[in-house]
């Protein structure tokens, strides 16, 4: 931008995508508020030193520096943008005056200014001051997701070929008649709508998600060259790392060497759900592994990250955020982040429905570890913390399911001690099994006969 497109912009005048701010000795806080704008609607530009009515004032050239100083320590504060966005000033000579001239892009993200939404639109800067407004603010963002982003010079060989081969076997295992399991590889990218025409330049080719999915580590490498995930145990070594897996690979073999990680690392617990023993470790953590891949956005060199403490298991990944704060199943709604890709997991049967995964961590976590729940936090980062323990007889408390178990054996055995009958749940300590005993003795469902070495458990009539 040189001079006299700057004059340019002064004689149009205030509108749309031009704003004015006096600012002869201090940066107007006002202006948050249209650079929250500008970023929600289509970008502008904003010109310092110039009166509404187009009146060139200036900055003080002494406070130039402070005001420069002041937008860039603001910018980079998620307290006063949300999520913050990098802006830089340019200080322009117009009229033997200094002008600062800021450009605002249209961002594809909807941000907030302390906490409140805004956008623009010919008379300046409003609030939005309802659900409704924000919600078709995230729906208009969200119109244009960065998987669908196409690559017409990709061809079929920038992937991998045994990747095509695990899918096939998965959806058949997963459903028996599943279309893809007798599809060629372009037919299959086809269906999953991974290759796409773009509406606005024409261009027809492979998605983003195709690439993401099955794309050759150079072929990651040239098109998405910040991409990576890293796998960290900080359990003894915590300034460093005890063990890492750099990951850099597509995400179908990201999401298998993120589970063999948390296999290597983390103990197992067995629970008994109905009459079948299940893995509260694989339940998890396949839901943990699926969200740091399914709400990550690809477009930010943010690198996604699994990090393994003693007692916690944390992953962060960059995020388009749909609301801000901790999620529960009270307040959650559902809200795709890159539903194609997401749509892909669930054929393989790697992810659940909508809101059913976040829904599986608050049941299943409790039962992992001493009745904690997971901890999700959606913000720029989408942060999930797991508690665990290490400790062999540290597993699930009175659990409905585990009682029943337990009950059924008695049933069957009367007179069984707790011995013989932990023997029959052998994925679970002796020393749990004992907690169960003595709680279901307390609630009147069994009772001990006999001696103590001698005697058993008995249903209670």
């Amino acid at each position: 931008m040189n001079s006299e497109q700057i004059k340019q912009l002064i004689t149009k005048g205030k509108g749309l995508n031009i704003e004015f701010k006096e600012s002869r000795s201090s940066l107007p806080r006002s202006i948050y508020e249209t650079i929250c704008a500008f970023l929600n609607r289509k970008g502008g530009h904003i010109l310092l030193g110039v009166k509404n009515n187009g009146n060139i004032t200036g900055v003080d050239p002494i406070k130039v520096q402070s005001i420069l100083d002041t937008l860039a320590k603001d910018m980079n504060n998620p307290q006063v943008i949300t999520p913050i966005f990098y802006l830089s000033a340019k200080v322009m000579d117009i009229d033997d005056e200094n002008i600062l001239y800021v450009y605002v892009p249209e961002s594809s993200q909807p941000h907030s200014c302390k906490g409140v939404y805004y956008d623009r639109n010919e008379d300046g800067d409003f609030r939005l001051n309802n659900q409704y407004m924000i919600t078709n603010l995230y729906v208009r963002k969200q119109e244009s997701y960065t998987e669908n982003r196409v690559f017409p010079y990709l061809g079929i060989d920038d992937f991998e070929e045994e990747q095509f081969n695990m899918v096939r076997k998965s959806v058949e295992l997963n459903r028996a008649d599943h279309p893809w399991a007798n599809m060629t590889n372009e037919e299959i990218l086809l269906s999953a709508r991974m290759r796409l025409k773009d509406a606005t330049t024409g261009r027809e080719g492979y998605t983003l998600a195709a690439v993401l999915l099955f794309g050759k580590e150079n072929t990651l490498a040239s098109i998405i060259p910040h991409y990576k995930t890293d796998a960290l145990c900080r359990i003894v070594n915590t300034n460093l790392y005890d063990d890492r897996d750099d990951i850099r690979c597509n995400l179908l073999s990201t999401y298998h060497r993120l589970l063999a990680f948390i296999r290597k690392h983390l103990p197992e617990r067995a629970y008994i759900e109905g009459t079948q023993r299940v893995s509260l470790r694989e339940i998890i953590f396949r839901e943990v592994i699926s969200n740091l891949i399914l709400h990550r956005e690809f477009s930010n060199a943010f690198p996604a990250t699994l990090t393994i403490y003693e007692g916690s298991v944390i992953t962060e990944n960059w995020n388009r955020p749909y609301m801000m704060g901790n999620i529960f199943p009270e307040n959650l709604k559902p809200h795709p982040k890159n539903p194609n890709i997401a749509h892909f997991f669930r054929q393989l049967g790697w992810a659940e429905e909508l809101g059913s995964g976040i829904r599986n961590m608050y049941k299943y976590c409790p039962l992992y570890f001493d009745g904690q729940l997971p901890l999700i936090e959606e913000s720029d980062i989408f942060r999930t913390t797991i508690k665990y323990s290490n400790k062999k007889d540290v597993g699930v408390n009175v659990g409905v399911n585990v009682s029943e178990e337990i009950l059924r054996i008695i049933q069957n055995n009367q007179g069984l001690n707790g011995t013989n009958i932990a023997k029959q749940i052998p994925d679970i300590t002796k020393r749990t099994i004992e907690r169960y005993l003595s709680e279901l003795k307390k609630s009147g469902f069994i009772e001990f006969r006999g001696a103590p070495k001698t005697g058993g458990y008995y249903i209670k009539k």
